[in-house]
């Protein structure tokens, strides 16, 4: 009858059971322990730094630089993204932290290998080796093919792999952050040296002017109408203008010279390079920051990936507190005696079960945990100051374009009463009711007003690209799909 015979069975398969489970409450029962719960820093949430929680900021184009309407500077943005050799250097580390995270990936698969050796040697007569082998020499052979695998049962595997990944995924963020930083240099290089020759327009002017008062202070001097004082006041802003333009000149050399390092040419290599101001148009800027700036600044972005990769090494050091285990076997020939070696008797296999179970280790694994604890508080710090410097660097950049645009208003109204001035002035003297000199020094107010007007379009231009920038540029975060390319 069944029933009688069924029921030991299941006594014994219940049995069985019930001492494996035993086995492993006692196993987990004699692990290390990991010591006291510890509790990570908080994270700075976006409405604690004033971000608009319902504001959208308007999205940068990819090539946020081009809004300034320069075809010439957009290919030197372009050349230097392809050639500077900073760039170079976080691209080659982004290939690195993939390289590891796909080592990490393939260690946690199983494993097999094949191998083949073969020996010759003399075995020693007075050794463990009995005779007829002691003291006579032969050849050996090992043929064999093995198989491990270590089950991941406590997530320590999975915990390594998103760690490696979220390196990754930073370096990844990484390097855009080095790429827009770099369009940026370029960009502001390339609006500096359009000032410094805007200016050297100015200061050629200014240095025709005082040749104009010079020649006629000689006149009035010679006619008496003048006296020493005048004319040699007149004499010494001759060079003096001239000392300026050799000033300019000697910067718009230098500022050329990082144009062409920034791009990863020869620092002669643009010497012709002459930008006009005028040609760069400022383009639209957000009114507030929305909180979603975060996620468009690939430096926050990085930062935010190197906590995710903390987190997972406080996992995978609290996993080496748990057993660990590991699964092998083998199957292939081996024999004494080459001519044996593809005999059926020379075949051999075996299964290699092992556990791995951490009791006293001198607080080794504790003091491991407590620095991954601690790796990931000073990540999260870094977040933290990240994240508050990108939100004042977007801040500050987007108060100063809007003061900036204010300042261009009242200096236009300015600029617009010294050429008026001006006017009234060429019109007294062509009328015979005041001489030249008045007109050259109505000029005088009307050079300053052009010099203040190159300074603050430059400046204009200048902190556009750097609000840009602070935006996050173009950038769109795609370093979630990291773990598709690393398989």
């Amino acid at each position: 009858m069944p029933f009688p015979t069924s029921l030991p069975r299941r006594s014994a398969t219940r049995h069985a059971l019930q001492a494996i489970a035993l086995a492993a409450a006692v196993l987990l029962a004699a692990c290390a322990s990991p010591g006291p719960s510890h509790t990570p820093l908080a994270q700075t949430p976006a409405d604690a730094l004033g971000l608009q929680p319902a504001a959208h900021t308007p999205a940068a184009p990819a090539q946020w630089w081009s809004v300034l309407g320069d075809t010439q500077l957009d290919a030197l943005v372009d050349q230097a993204l392809q050639g500077n050799p900073s760039l170079a250097v976080s691209r080659a580390r982004l290939e690195q932290a993939v390289a590891l995270s796909q080592v990490r990936e393939a260690a946690n698969g199983p494993q097999a290998t094949l191998g083949a050796d073969l020996t010759r040697q003399r075995y020693t007569a007075h050794g463990l080796v009995p005779a007829p082998v002691a003291g006579n020499t032969y050849n050996s052979g090992n043929l064999q093919a093995s198989l491990s695998w270590a089950p991941d049962f406590f997530g320590q595997h999975a915990a390594e792999l998103q760690a490696a990944l979220g390196q990754a995924r930073a370096a990844q963020a990484d390097a855009a952050a080095a790429a827009n930083l770099l369009a940026a240099q370029v960009g502001r290089s390339y609006v500096a040296l359009a000032r410094l020759v805007a200016q050297r327009d100015v200061a050629l002017r200014a240095l025709a002017q005082r040749e104009e008062q010079l020649q006629l202070t000689s006149e009035r001097a010679a006619a008496g109408l003048d006296s020493q004082v005048e004319l040699t006041q007149a004499q010494a802003a001759v060079p003096d203008a001239r000392t300026q333009i050799e000033a300019l000149e000697e910067q718009i050399t230098l500022a050329r010279r990082q144009v062409a390092a920034l791009t990863g040419q020869a620092p002669g290599a643009l010497a012709a390079l002459t930008p006009r101001l005028a040609a760069l148009q400022p383009g639209t800027v957000p009114g507030t920051l929305g909180a979603d700036l975060l996620g468009r600044r690939p430096d926050v972005v990085a930062a935010r990936w190197r906590v995710e990769a903390a987190t997972q090494g406080v996992h995978s050091a609290r996993s080496e507190f748990y057993p660990n285990i590991h699964i092998g076997a083998f199957i292939g020939l081996n024999s004494l005696g080459l001519d044996t070696l593809l005999n059926a008797g020379s075949r051999q296999m075996g299964v290699t079960p092992a556990l791995r179970l951490p009791i006293f280790d001198g607080g080794r694994l504790r003091a491991q945990l407590g620095g991954r604890q601690a790796e990931l508080d000073a990540a999260i710090a870094q977040y933290n100051s990240v994240v508050l410097e990108a939100v004042k660097e977007a801040g500050d950049a987007l108060a100063s374009v809007q003061s900036l645009t204010r300042q261009q208003s009242l200096q236009t109204e300015a600029a617009a009463s010294a050429e008026k001035a001006y006017r009234f002035a060429q019109e007294r003297y062509r009328a015979g009711l005041g001489s030249y000199l008045v007109v050259l020094s109505t000029e005088s107010q009307v050079l300053a007003q052009r010099r203040l007007a190159v300074d603050l379009r430059a400046r204009q231009l200048d902190t556009q690209l750097q609000l840009m920038k602070a935006l996050g540029g173009g950038w769109t975060d795609d370093t979630a799909t990291l773990h598709t390319a690393a398989r």
